[in-house]
């Protein structure tokens, strides 16, 4: 059987001409010829069988006899290496206290010795030593790899994983969740999630492959369901649509997050809602939506097991190489209590290692994780001003307009920032009232049972830490326990639910349950309402206070050396490319209003990676200075790190000429044209265009028609030509093209002529407006946001003057989904709404796609819009100092061979 019922023929057939490639005019015999494959009643099966009555009882015979049960499957978990003679239960507790003894070398607190044993002692009674073991060793070769790592999760925060050197919460300084997630009652395994940076995690995964061998260890699967995105494309391609089409369907969908095509959002992507096709089309993606799509690997969960693990289930090679992985899905690996091993990859680590390595190096600091100065006041203004542009988690828009009004001024204040701005508190409305507390401007109080239901602090401990407001989601379970009584077995499938990531339906189950238990106590109903309303968030987003605990740890460190070494953090962040929000015309940016000299791309300077070079002092005794950031050929399209490594051996004292460079690298045609489209030649006097004409007159380059001419011998010899100068305009659309960001000028600034005619506001005047001023602003858009299933669009947009706030409420952006969605160059107009904490927005209510005014940087110098490329600048590159440059830039393209240069910008949730 296909189907349910005869009226899902349609879709099977589309399903199938999906799973065949093909489109269903041209899938002939490969559909179905009939409706008949759907499941049938018994009275039609015995019906259809009447001629041969056997078989109805012969099919109950054979099902008689099986008689499989999940709980027939055993799984037991692999024995670790110990020494002879010993459990790894006792070989845990040695290794324990030997690691306690180096983590406090003046004597281990009382409060955290007592945490140990009682740890120990449920790891014991559990029977879990071999898994901590598992991950201990993990982290161990790790750290004997120089891989940065950090556990996390409600069973990684306790002592003895700190002490194991598995994750960075101190036990002696915050208090640790081990126990609420971990019970003798629940008998789960525990939860353990290991980061590694994500540019060396493989060699993790791959040591794993090796430790237990790819008969016992596989990768979990997971399963990926039909989004609006992905269903109208592949519906689209299955009637035959052409992929402008579907394209322009696709292109109003937020993200892979939507659950419906609306009427309206096929009007604004310009197609007609009632055309057959198009209905059809809308129709059938809207019934494929939530059907699984594929499978696919898990982000790194892994499965152990001490036998062979291809008799428990099924394992397949992946498209990756080298991975190979089971069957069985995340709720799957649940229901069987199968331990799993999280290997995640986390680039905030990659980029922190790598200015660890650029701090001993510079500056002769040998620091570790762990030796980052503590309670930096510096560090902390910095945060409070909301300046965290790549500040691991608190880099997005509304994190930044969050940290003015929070005010972080010590870790447990960071914990809270990363948490705070999630779905759960927010849909909760518990951010409000939380800041209110927080500022004095509301009195704390906390809500309390009828007094014959309880004692009225009985939520103290619960919620005292976050002034009386829920905003964690062990602080929501507990919630459930204490003031809606729930037992152990419904808290736990209570968590299960919260946990579930985009798991729509099940956690509806226990609202009336909680909401009306909290009413029958006496509680509130609005305080019981949010609370459930903010579990519901936690159903589709979890994020508990022990995963904010581990990344609060992250928060400080890349803040503390983004304050103090900004050159150092903006090298590492390059270097760490892709991750995180920003692109890396941003991240350039910001190291530049710190004060950090940025140079360009130069065969004779740069390395493969963006690297610091040493500064020339100007003899009058100031502050040093950031030292200069040279950008690297990593930042160049087209450009292969093991040429451009061969470049940088064979440079000796330096090229004088591109046939110098061609004959030394043994770098030829594309490679020298990807330098030359980088303007990577101005040491040698050649700019962009220049150095191309130079590239195409090698010997193995395929001559222009202009010097075929001179290889005539009947024509003559042919004078060089005089190449006309490429304007500035041109070397900033190229730049993007090439780079992703300019050093030269900011597009914006190039248009600002053609803007200031029509009125136009910069984004500094539209901040300096008073609160409440109408204002009309332009910009590269930088980043659409739209948290969770809230109310409000954020919209960042960037001139050459700085950024703006932009706020759009849900009911305008139904209405002007297509601009939104669609433009790179936005123009939006709306009131200043300014803050007390001094955050402003742009309150929007018009917005226009003006993307087309890209297209004019080729020719802004020629209409007089902007300055011609001053012609300085060729010798100051000899001498390894900048090019002249415009003080802001624009973000990266996705598609940096775009001919109108800044493409869509990306979307987050």
């Amino acid at each position: 059987m296909l189907y349910a019922d005869p009226s899902q023929r349609d879709l099977q057939d589309v399903l199938t001409a999906i799973r065949t490639g093909r489109s269903i005019d041209t899938a002939g015999r490969l559909l179905e010829a009939n409706a008949e494959r759907h499941l049938k009643p018994p009275r039609e099966m015995m019906r259809l069988f009447a001629d041969c009555p056997g078989a109805i009882a012969e099919t109950q015979n054979q099902l008689a006899r099986i008689g499989f049960s999940l709980e027939q499957l055993r799984y037991e978990y692999p024995d670790e290496a110990i020494p002879p003679g010993m459990t790894p239960q006792q070989w845990l507790e040695v290794l324990t206290w030997r690691h306690a003894a180096m983590r406090y070398p003046a004597g281990v607190p009382d409060k955290v010795e007592t945490l140990l044993r009682q740890e120990l002692a449920l790891i014991g009674m559990l029977d879990y030593a071999a898994y901590f073991l598992t991950i201990y060793d993990i982290v161990r070769v790790a750290n004997d790899k120089g891989i940065l790592c950090q556990g996390r999760g409600s069973a990684a925060n306790s002592a003895v994983c700190y002490v194991l050197g598995i994750t960075a919460v101190d036990p002696a300084e915050h208090n640790v969740l081990f126990a609420r997630f971990i019970s003798e009652e629940r008998r789960e395994p525990p939860d353990i999630d290991v980061d590694f940076e994500h540019e060396r995690r493989e060699e993790i995964i791959q040591h794993i492959y090796q430790r237990y061998g790819r008969e016992r260890a596989g990768i979990a699967a997971t399963v990926i369901h039909y989004r609006p995105k992905s269903a109208i494309r592949d519906v689209g391609k299955a009637l035959g649509l052409t992929e402008d089409v579907t394209a322009a369907l696709a292109s109003t969908q937020w993200g892979s997050w939507g659950s419906d095509i609306t009427r309206a959002e096929v009007k604004q992507a310009g197609l007609d809602p009632d055309n057959p096709q198009i209905l059809r089309a809308v129709g059938l993606a809207r019934r494929l939506m939530g059907f699984p799509r594929h499978l696919s690997q898990h982000v790194g969960g892994f499965i152990l097991t001490r036998g062979r693990l291809d008799e428990l289930v099924p394992i397949g090679n992946a498209a990756m190489a080298d991975r190979t992985f089971i069957e069985w899905d995340k709720d799957d690996i649940d229901a069987l209590r199968l331990m799993k091993v999280d290997v995640l990859a986390l680039g905030m680590l990659t980029c922190i290692r790598k200015a660890l390595d650029l701090l001993r190096t510079q500056e002769g600091l040998g620091w570790g994780l762990a030796d980052i100065p503590k309670d930096d006041r510096a560090t902390y203004d910095m945060l409070c001003r909301g300046d965290s542009i790549g500040v691991f988690q608190v880099e997005s828009r509304a994190q930044i307009n969050m940290l003015p009004r929070l005010k972080p001024r010590e870790f447990y204040d960071l914990v809270i920032q990363v948490a705070i701005v999630r779905p759960g508190p927010i849909q909760g409305n518990m951010v409000h009232p939380y800041l209110r507390r927080r500022s004095g401007k509301e009195q704390v109080v906390f809500p309390s049972p009828a007094p014959e239901h309880g004692p009225a602090d009985e939520l103290h401990a619960v919620l005292g830490k976050t002034k009386g407001v829920p905003l964690f989601q062990e602080q929501a379970m507990q919630l459930a326990m204490v003031a809606a009584k729930f037992s152990d077995i419904e808290a736990n499938q209570l968590r299960r639910a919260m946990a579930t990531f985009r798991n729509l339906g099940t956690i509806q189950q226990f609202e009336g349950r909680m909401v009306e238990r909290m009413v029958g106590r006496g509680y509130d109903r609005e305080f019981a309402q949010n609370c459930f309303e903010q579990i519901k968030g936690f159903g589709s987003y979890g994020f508990p206070e022990s995963h904010a605990a581990s990344f609060a740890k992250l928060v400080y460190i890349s803040a503390y050396i983004k304050c103090h070494h900004p050159e150092i953090f903006a090298a590492a962040l390059l270097n760490s490319q892709p991750m995180g929000f920003y692109a890396p015309a941003q991240i350039v940016r910001d190291a530049r209003e710190h004060g950090v000299e940025v140079r360009s791309i130069d065969i004779n300077w740069s390395e493969w990676d963006n690297v610091l070079e040493a500064d020339t002092p100007d003899g009058s005794g100031r502050e040093r200075r950031p030292a200069p950031l040279r950008l690297g050929f990593r930042q160049a399209d087209g450009i292969r790190e093991e040429e451009a490594r061969r470049l940088v051996a064979s440079r000796r004292s330096g090229f004088a000429s591109v046939e110098e460079l061609s004959a030394r690298a043994a770098l030829h045609g594309r490679s020298l044209n990807a330098l030359a489209d980088a303007d990577a030649f101005r040491s040698i006097g050649l700019d962009r265009r220049a150095a191309s004409w130079e590239v195409r007159r090698l010997p193995d380059s395929a001559p222009l028609p202009l010097f075929a001419v001179q290889d005539a011998p009947e024509l003559g010899e042919e004078p060089d030509a005089a190449l006309p100068a490429m304007s500035l305009g041109e070397h900033v659309a190229t730049d993007y093209q090439t780079l992703r960001l300019s050093l030269k000028a900011h597009p914006m600034q190039l248009l600002r002529a053609h803007f200031r005619r029509e009125g136009i506001s910069t984004s500094a005047e539209v901040n300096a407006s008073r609160d409440g001023r109408f204002a009309r602003m332009a910009g590269l858009v930088l980043v659409r946001q739209r948290p969770g299933k809230g109310n409000a669009v954020f919209i960042t947009l960037e001139d050459e003057t700085g950024i703006v706030n932009c706020v759009l409420w849900a009911r305008d952006f139904e209405r002007l989904r297509r601009p939104v969605m669609a433009s790179r160059l936005m123009l939006v107009a709306g009131r200043v709404q300014k803050s007390e904490d001094g955050v402003v927005h742009l309150m929007t209510r018009q917005v226009i796609d003006r993307s087309y005014e890209l297209d004019k940087l080729w020719g802004a110098d020629r209409a007089g819009l902007a300055p011609s490329l001053p012609p300085e600048g060729m010798a100051e590159a000899a001498s390894g100092r900048p090019i002249p440059a415009a003080p802001i830039l624009p973000p990266r393209s996705r598609h940096p061979r775009d001919a109108r240069i800044l493409p869509k910008s990306r979307d987050f949730h």
